[in-house]
């Protein structure tokens, strides 16, 4: 751990507390999204370009609106009710600025990096996210080399970096799609129709954030920041999963939208099911080996591990397969743009994680039982979103939960059997931990194959191993 495992915590801490303001961004993003991928399927140019223009407008005003309020509110909050050690609060006033500017520019990137997806140039997307993550690994490399706080320089370099990626974002854009050329402009009742998406969609993106990011501040206001650090190397964890995930689901979730607006439910309903699975098999390949050698792992990435990070990052892994089962629904729901009654229901049930973790910690519980209430909300709430979305779909729930839920936990237990018992049949060295991972491969992959996948899908899978064959 280059920062340390107090620095660490500072720039979790603070970053958490900015990523908090996220909410009201993650929403306009879903909306623009949502409503680009759906023109693109209705073939209607102009409206698209409309769409366009009046969503980076909008991005705009609110990068400025959220970024002063997120200095206000969250230097307030900073200085005086969070638990910072001494003389490191200069330091954490600097990632604060940091982390609001980075936050500001991201903002800015929504509608180009939604461009980009809903016309499944992802080539492009995996291009730019790799140079991405070369150029936060350059970051990583010169703070060991800088004579100047290392947590400072963190932040402002991770700034430079969002700065360049920004730009190469609008840049291929521009060159690439029609719609994508910058005019002030506004459609008022393209505006009203995307706030109101946007003002639905805030509740659940609302409730996600104080699950996440707010029990973040509770785990700094009752332990301090070595468990903001345990934290943060699990947040790692989740975040270098999901990417994997989200590469897989940003090929899919366009495809989604775009056959139901052109009223293909059939196809539609599959690919949703498909997607799920698919999305479940990706994360436990990585699952099974990484949470029964977790020691070692964490052992072999950082130099200090921190307390609690060990079980933070098992119980993430299982909070991550309970979020990705109902993840395509999510896509889903937002295609039919009819979420209202949706995001209602899903944000009250959500909104338990909070309260139930603060009362935890009050009554003298463990950290841990953050990652429990979390664990159990959600993983009920895949069951509610199967309800709520089966109507506006018109899809059985019966086919979603045999097609989806039944299968992936069977299939993740047979394919867990083999690496547990290779586990605990040996003892704790270098070899237990090389065969625990290849044998958990070796033998999930096949798994997967004949027990995950349905027929069309198998002869779908050899058909494209087969093309690469020819073509290499």
């Amino acid at each position: 751990m280059v920062l340390g495992v107090s620095d660490f915590g500072i720039y979790n801490a603070v970053g958490g507390l900015v990523a908090m303001f996220s909410v009201l961004s993650t929403s306009l993003a879903n909306a623009v999204s949502r409503f680009l991928t759906f023109e693109l399927g209705k073939g209607d140019v102009e409206k698209l370009k409309r769409v366009f223009a009046t969503s980076v407008n909008v991005q705009l005003l609110l990068a400025i609106f959220v970024s002063v309020i997120a200095l206000i509110v969250g230097g307030w909050f900073l200085n005086v009710k969070m638990n910072i050690p001494e003389g490191r609060m200069g330091a954490a006033n600097c990632v604060l600025v940091c982390s609001i500017l980075t936050f500001a520019i991201n903002i800015l990137s929504v509608p180009y990096n939604a461009s980009i997806i809903s016309h499944e140039r992802m080539t492009a997307f995996a291009y730019i996210s790799i140079i991405e993550a070369a150029l936060k690994l350059v970051v990583i490399y010169v703070i060991t080399r800088v004579p100047y706080d290392s947590l400072i320089a963190y932040s402002v370099l991770l700034l430079v970096v969002a700065l360049l990626i920004r730009v190469s974002y609008g840049v291929y854009c521009k060159h690439n799609f029609d719609e994508c050329t910058y005019s002030f402009s506004m459609d008022r009742s393209l505006l009203k129709e995307m706030t109101s998406f946007a003002g639905w969609n805030f509740m659940g993106n609302a409730a996600w954030m104080f699950n996440t990011q707010g029990v973040n501040m509770l785990l700094n206001l009752f332990f301090g920041v070595t468990l903001n650090a345990a934290r943060g190397v699990a947040a790692q964890v989740e975040v270098a999963m999901m990417q994997f995930v989200n590469s897989f689901m940003q090929a899919l979730n366009p495809q989604i939208t775009k056959l139901y607006a052109i009223g293909d439910l059939k196809n539609m309903h599959q690919l949703v099911c498909r997607g799920a699975r698919f999305s479940f098999f990706i994360v436990i390949l990585f699952a099974i080996p990484i949470c029964l050698e977790t020691e070692r792992v964490l052992s072999i990435w950082l130099n200090v591990v921190p307390e609690y990070a060990v079980i933070f990052v098992r119980l993430t892994f299982l909070s991550i397969l309970s979020t990705v089962l109902g993840n395509t629904l999510v896509t889903a729901q937002l295609a039919t743009g009819d979420i209202k009654r949706y995001q209602i229901i899903i944000t009250l049930w959500g909104l338990w994680v909070f309260p139930l973790t603060w009362f935890a910690f009050k009554m003298g519980g463990s950290a841990v039982w953050a990652y429990i209430i979390y664990l159990l909300i959600y993983f009920v709430m895949v069951f509610i979103r199967i309800y709520l979305v089966k109507d506006l779909i018109k899809m059985s729930w019966k086919m979603y939960v045999n097609d989806v839920v039944i299968r992936c936990i069977g299939v993740s237990v047979i394919a867990g059997i083999l690496p547990a018992l290779t586990f605990f049949a040996l003892s704790n060295s270098i070899v237990r931990f090389v065969l625990v991972f290849v044998i958990s491969i070796c033998s999930s992959i096949p798994i997967f194959y004949f027990l995950g996948m349905s027929n069309n899908e198998r002869t779908a899978v050899k058909q494209f191993v087969m093309n690469k064959f020819r073509h290499d």
